[in-house]
């Protein structure tokens, strides 16, 4: 029986994807604003969070739903060790420390991958398919912004993907052609949106530290407007 789930989930969480680009960290991103010491504990909680994912979805590369979507060329953890080293240099797992909010995101894959498997395709929807839109877009701010040319942007890049448009609609394929009911996919679509929330949570965290590095004025001006919504298809996604 198929469900569209790729197009309930765009539709679905079409609010989540507003509220997570007015987040104030991710507008001021945008907008090409890009505080280094924030950059790097984005990317230490990103590092804690996929290393979850993927390790749940590589125990359950056989579940007859997850193996629909268990795409390992989508890993982003051993592109995030580059950047981690980069930032913090050789002894960057001893320098790592996940932040609150970042645990709570880890602790909830982890949950939803022992009672109820199915739900990680909202997770592998909202983190995958945003890095695979806009991210040449995002990858040329963070350089911009930060002056990184060769290094420190390993995230965004997607070796094993050389056309991301051919890929996203295969992946969307398979999520449209998955073995569940209408019931599972609606339950699918509002874990997507609470993954968005604990995205949101985790930029929230960090905009303590960019007020600091570029003063409370130019921060407010920066994020004061708020920007209409948008879908997975386009640059802001990215880290949403």
């Amino acid at each position: 029986m198929s469900v569209n789930l790729a197009t309930q989930l765009r539709e679905g969480t079409k609010k989540s994807h507003t509220m997570a680009e007015n987040v104030g960290f991710i507008k001021c991103f945008l907008k090409g604003v890009v505080e280094k010491k924030s950059y790097r504990k984005l990317v230490t909680n990103l590092y804690f969070v996929y290393s979850a994912m993927e390790e749940e979805m590589e125990k359950l590369k056989d579940h007859p739903i997850l193996s629909q979507i268990y795409y390992p060329e989508l890993n982003r953890k051993q592109n995030l060790e580059k950047d981690l080293q980069f930032f913090y240099g050789a002894n960057w797992q001893e320098e790592i420390q996940i932040t609150q909010s970042g645990q709570a995101y880890v602790d909830r894959i982890r949950e939803i991958a022992h009672t109820e498997p199915e739900l990680l395709v909202g997770h592998s929807y909202t983190r995958y398919l945003g890095d695979l839109s806009g991210g040449q877009v995002l990858k040329g701010i963070a350089q911009n912004a930060m002056n990184l040319y060769n290094e420190g942007t390993a995230f965004f890049d997607f070796d094993q993907i050389p056309d991301a448009k051919v890929f996203k609609d295969k992946y969307r394929h398979a999520m449209d052609t998955l073995p569940i009911d209408q019931a599972t996919a609606d339950r699918i679509v509002t874990e997507a949106n609470d993954a968005f929330g604990m995205n949101m949570k985790m930029f929230n965290e960090l905009e303590g530290n960019l007020v600091k590095a570029i003063g409370t004025m130019l921060f407010n001006m920066l994020t004061r407007r708020r920007t209409s919504g948008s879908t997975e298809e386009t640059p802001e996604a990215e880290l949403a």
